[in-house]
């Protein structure tokens, strides 16, 4: 599903982001990448999302070699990854049908295909009853779960969860937490990028984590070293 084979980033001057990295995440895995900031987490992640391009080795995605991947094939690539981020990234004068819809009516998909897609969705993610409000009216924890459905409305084969339960409550983020593995239970292969070690040690899955820009440790069902 994904490898990264001897994966190097460097940013000029001298800033070393990633080195050598080897990696590989097998289909339907859930996959914790945790370390403090400025381990490479967000670099990794870019990487992923074809945002930045390595300066050594190469990165694959089911059939894509995302080294190489044409610019134009980029937003075909990031369809079959779903990704969420701390920032819900709502759209604030939209209503919640509104701000899933959004995300296929930018690929052209007529609306009979939107009205049966969208409710699909919402219900897996628990707010089948709140379509008709605004980002406002719902909690913290309810608008990630606006953008976990959106990031799913292109049914991704991957769903990359950077910090998701940032800016939650404890509460908000066990739920959050349990939504990622319901998700990752009904086929999606996930990756949690985190710095939460309450988060990692509750999952009990695997952990993989970064340290200047290396893996140090990988672990089947892991906890939070650091």
């Amino acid at each position: 599903m994904i490898k990264f084979k001897g994966v190097t980033k460097h940013y000029p001057p001298e800033t070393k982001a990633l080195n050598g990295i080897n990696l590989h995440i097998k289909p339907r895995e859930f996959v914790s990448i945790v370390g403090q900031s400025g381990t490479g987490k967000t670099t990794l992640v870019k990487i992923l999302t074809a945002e930045e391009k390595p300066t050594k080795g190469e990165v694959i995605i089911g059939g894509w070699n995302v080294t190489r991947i044409k610019y134009r094939d980029v937003p075909i690539l990031r369809r079959q990854i779903g990704v969420i981020f701390q920032d819900f990234k709502l759209l604030p004068k939209k209503t919640i049908f509104e701000n899933i819809a959004f995300a296929l009516e930018v690929c052209g998909a007529p609306y009979k295909k939107i009205k049966k897609i969208v409710p699909q969705i919402i219900k897996i993610v628990g707010l089948e009853d709140k379509l008709d409000r605004y980002p406002r009216q719902l909690s913290g924890g309810e608008q990630q779960r606006v953008a976990i459905a959106r990031s799913l409305i292109h049914r991704p084969k991957i769903l990359l969860a950077d910090e998701p339960t940032g800016n939650l409550d404890s509460i908000n983020t066990k739920e959050i937490v349990e939504l990622l593995v319901k998700i990752n239970e009904l086929g999606t292969t996930v990756l949690l990028v985190t710095h939460n070690r309450e988060v990692v040690n509750l999952l009990k899955k695997r952990v993989i984590t970064l340290e200047k820009g290396k893996i140090i440790s990988d672990q089947k069902h892991g906890r939070y070293i650091l």
